[in-house]
């Protein structure tokens, strides 16, 4: 007697920008017949997009690829951090998201937020950390002399960029690179490994 496949784990993908890592996740997760891995189940569903951005460039190919979105600005909450991410998670909660990955979203989160959803919650960060976290990153590798610069997909904690790695990609560092053209370089890397990533999280999470 087969048995039916697990449904796929609920994501929100939070973003700031044009959300071009929030696009390959959908596009992954939308391939038939299994997102990244040809042959597999789509381990997970991007439910929902959300920004704190009104004129957020994602919005639109979210919106264009059939996804729900939703803005929770900040401005409105001034410098109550938490107050804005209360309003984030009561949107994530009402969409029945069960993860959540962080693609470009420019915000340094509050123990709260983190808190509650912890060790369901992903992020991208382009160094091979724990190298270089924080920002100018690119710059940072090439000043130092790296032979490798790359990205690194991790859970999130309070600590910034200091969660444990999930995933990484390399990606060299040739003569004449620019801060600009190794972050092009980076950014292709970044749409192979979060998608990746993401769906050996989710096949590794309990049935909803």
């Amino acid at each position: 007697m087969s048995s039916e496949p697990a449904p796929p784990i609920r994501v929100a993908v939070l973003i700031s920008g044009a959300g071009s890592n929030m696009a390959a996740l959908i596009d992954a997760a939308q391939t038939p017949g299994g997102g990244p891995e040809s042959g597999s189940e789509n381990s997970y569903e991007v439910a929902l997009v959300l920004s704190n951005m009104e004129d957020a460039g994602g919005l639109a190919i979210a919106a264009a690829k059939g996804v729900e979105t939703a803005v929770v600005p900040h401005r409105p909450f001034g410098n109550d951090r938490e107050a804005h991410e209360k309003a984030v998670d009561a949107a994530l909660r009402r969409a029945g998201v069960h993860v959540v990955a962080l693609a470009g979203y420019m915000r340094v989160l509050t123990p709260w937020l983190v808190g509650g959803w912890r060790d369901r919650m992903l992020n991208i960060h382009p160094s091979l950390l724990p190298l270089y976290p924080g920002l100018h990153t690119h710059a940072r590798a090439i000043a130092a002399g790296d032979a490798q610069a790359g990205c690194t997909v991790h859970l999130v904690t309070e600590g910034v960029d200091e969660g444990p790695i999930l995933g990484q990609a390399r990606v060299p560092i040739v003569p004449g690179d620019t801060p600009a053209s190794l972050a092009e370089r980076v950014k292709t890397a970044e749409h192979g490994l979060y998608p990746r990533v993401l769906d050996d999280f989710c096949k590794g999470l309990a049935p909803r």
